[in-house]
């Protein structure tokens, strides 16, 4: 199986059904979904327990779809640790987690992506086909912002740099199924496990990052990480997190670069509603040249 989608909920409403019906919908079916869910108490998730079918906007969660759904509840220590109980439970290449109420960008994201995974395992025709399937790859593409309802473009090119200022949105990301079983997240980070898994990914996992050309995720934004209350904390595990993967020396001249190029006002700009399309609009043509 090439895909195991994964959804962790907690009295996630009607957005469940959204995000399902999203991936209901691909033209690639070589894949299964995995939904963790905390013991929700709000209704959300009956439908799975009882496998009924849906109908939306034509798309159909058919009782074969609900079939390719594997659905468990238990208690979890929160969103990474139900991250980690899912990932126990994946049987296919690459993971993709896609949080409730994210869906992905069009029907054809899954047969692209497919696509990517295939190309560039056939670019290594001097590999055997078992050697080139123990590689670990992150397949990674951009992201419609729901919130500021433009396409934000990631970089061409995974560096020390892009890992330290922005990495990819974690919905627009396939990994290699054993980088999430051989790292899990790290529990003791509540806001940023996910960027810790990313960066060792990178410095001590190996794996290969391929950039696809085309949006994979509608992200909507507005989570736990996001809110101000949790800004602190979140500087805080970033700072902590920089430091266990990288050196002295490499930190003061990525904070240099940030500095000059004036980081603090174009991240500003990049979250505004007035300056993001524009703003974002020059990345990619910068990224795509």
């Amino acid at each position: 199986m090439k895909f195991s989608i994964i959804t962790v909920s907690y009295n996630p409403g009607e957005k469940l059904k959204e995000t399902l019906f999203s991936v209901a919908g691909q033209t690639c079916t070589d894949y299964e979904v995995i939904v963790k869910d905390g013991g929700s108490t709000d209704g959300s998730t009956g439908f799975l327990k009882v496998r009924k079918h849906f109908d939306a906007d034509k798309v159909i969660l058919s009782e074969e779809f609900l079939g390719r759904v594997r659905f468990f509840e238990g208690r979890d220590k929160g969103i990474y640790d139900a991250m980690n109980q899912a990932v126990a439970q994946a049987s296919g290449e690459f993971v993709l987690f896609l949080n409730c109420g994210d869906v992905l960008a069009d029907e054809r994201v899954l047969e692209r992506v497919a696509a990517v995974i295939d190309e560039t395992r056939a670019v290594r025709g001097q590999e055997t086909e078992a050697e080139r399937k123990k590689k670990s790859y992150v397949f990674y593409g951009d992201t419609f912002s729901d919130k500021t309802k433009v396409t934000i473009a990631s970089t061409p090119q995974i560096t020390g740099f892009t890992c330290y200022r922005n990495i990819p949105c974690h919905q627009s990301c396939f990994y290699s199924a054993e980088l999430c079983k051989k790292k899990p997240y790290d529990l003791q980070y509540k806001i940023r496990a996910d960027y810790d898994h990313f960066l060792w990914c990178f410095y001590r996992g190996k794996a290969e990052f391929v950039h696809m050309n085309f949006s994979v995720s509608s992200y909507e934004g507005g989570g736990y990480s996001e809110s101000k209350e949790n800004g602190k904390r979140d500087k805080q595990e970033h700072k902590q997190i920089t430091a266990a993967y990288m050196g002295k020396a490499e930190l003061l001249k990525y904070k240099m670069i940030m500095a000059l190029t004036l980081a603090p006002l174009r991240r500003k700009m990049a979250e505004n509603k007035v300056f993001s399309g524009v703003y974002h609009r020059i990345k990619q043509k910068i990224y795509r040249q």
